[in-house]
């Protein structure tokens, strides 16, 4: 038996004006996504645990199986471990945005820009040597840098970037705030010598290295992933997953399905029993307001990897696959949200009850703990 986690980032939304009243998800034309349903079991998962941020990091790790009740620290971490980054006890990592905000105070865009990578390694080369010591700079992925500090600088209330869009942006608060503010004042000067957009760094995220026992120890599988997200394949590193890389995953609209969807039968066919595709299109999509591009991500998703996926899956036997997003990112709001979310669960040997795959189908439905479904995928 063969297992496949797809993730389309964000996907869920609310009925939206744009849309005639629909949500992406139900304006999308998804063939496959729907004969999937049609025979498969449909319901609503709290990938969001009460009480927690409504980030990606608390919702992929509900999604691969582990309650972020009990294991999750802190955003931040999850993506140095990706960037092989080892946090030791006294240390605390702050995810670093490239954000541009306006000269009254207006958070332009948490993106700043979103620069190559390559200039933005130029730019957080640069912060490192004119600004590291205490703290030390490191270069991710377009606008997603961490910096790391120590662990006496953890006290501080951070506001996400993305939650600041068109707003008035919020600073941190708290003991290690002073230290932070400086920093990110003293960050203008650096960007500013830069063909960029981005005016400053900003900090958020910040916590400790958790502590994840092995996915195959866990469950038994031997396990892959792929994502362009530093955060996504920092969980993979953290449970000892095979990270791959696709060399055309951007983590934005232009991101390589195929690529995605290849690189999953290919290790499927290598021996791997369980492999988890994440895209990210549908939740900038989200942050960014944008119905038609939200549809356009849906659709991608089954033209581009479902259609060809199934037809693979079926040439390696039989298998089952769970499909759901991370949490919501409704494109009125651009912003997560906690409220569950639909998943839908389908075994190539027996038929479901079947349904439709939208948040109004499976409205009535009681939510599932989010983590608990990696073992429903695996017949546990």
């Amino acid at each position: 038996m063969k297992y496949v986690v797809c993730i389309p980032d964000g996907c869920a939304d609310e009925p939206v004006p744009a849309l005639d009243g629909r949500t992406p998800l139900e304006a999308a034309h998804m063939p496959t996504l729907a004969s999937l349903a049609a025979r498969g079991t449909l319901g609503r998962a709290r990938v969001i645990p009460e009480g927690l941020p409504a980030g990606s990091d608390v919702g992929n790790m509900s999604i691969l199986g582990y309650d972020p009740a009990r294991y999750h620290n802190g955003r931040a971490p999850i993506e140095a471990a990706a960037m092989g980054l080892r946090l030791d006890a006294e240390q605390v990592a702050y995810r670093c945005n490239l954000v541009t905000v306006a000269g009254d105070g207006t958070m332009e865009d948490f993106a700043g820009g979103r620069p190559s990578t390559e200039a933005a390694a130029e730019v957080v080369g640069a912060l490192q040597a004119e600004l590291g010591g205490e703290v030390s700079f490191h270069a991710g992925v377009q606008y997603r840098h961490i910096v790391v500090a120590p662990a006496s600088w953890a006290e501080a209330d951070c506001t996400p970037p993305h939650d600041l869009t068109g707003q008035q942006a919020v600073l941190p608060t708290g003991a290690a705030a002073p230290r932070l503010l400086a920093l990110m004042e003293a960050s203008r000067d650096v960007l500013a010598r830069f063909d960029v957009a981005a005016t400053q760094v900003w900090f958020w995220g910040q916590g400790t290295s958790p502590q994840m026992p092995a996915f195959a120890d866990r469950y038994g599988k031997a396990a892959g992933l792929v994502s362009a997200v530093d955060l996504v394949r920092g969980l993979g590193v953290l449970t000892g997953m095979e990270v791959v890389t696709v060399a055309g995953a951007t983590g934005w609209y232009d991101t390589d399905y195929e690529g995605k969807r290849d690189a999953a039968l290919e290790a499927l066919a290598a021996g791997a029993d369980l492999f988890v595709i994440h895209v990210e299109a549908s939740d900038e999509a989200g942050h960014a307001g944008d119905a038609p591009e939200k549809v356009r991500s849906l659709e991608n998703w089954d033209r581009r990897i479902l259609t060809d996926l199934v037809a693979g899956l079926d040439d390696l036997g039989p298998w089952r696959l769970l499909l759901l997003p991370d949490h919501a990112t409704p494109l009125v709001l651009r912003t997560h949200t906690s409220d569950p979310v639909p998943y839908l669960l389908v075994d190539s040997q027996t038929a479901g009850p079947g349904g439709c795959y939208t948040e109004a189908a499976v409205a009535g439905a009681p939510a599932a703990a989010g983590h608990s479904l990696m073992g429903r995928l695996l017949g546990r």
